[in-house]
């Protein structure tokens, strides 16, 4: 029996990305703290509702 296939464009819940990061830490120093944070102009550009289904 084999595996069904994920349909492109979904991504998996735990990446390879997380797995170094959780060996690794964020910048590349096991334990230390994450400094990325959301500035405020950032986050005034990041829109609060989403539409889901919307195609453009």
């Amino acid at each position: 029996m084999t595996k069904p296939r994920e349909p492109n464009g979904v991504e998996p819940p735990h990446s390879e990305e997380d797995m170094q990061r959780e060996q690794l830490g964020p910048r590349g120093v096991p334990g230390a703290p994450d400094p990325a944070r959301m500035t405020p102009q950032r986050e005034k550009k990041t829109p609060k509702h989403i539409e889901l289904g919307h195609t453009s």
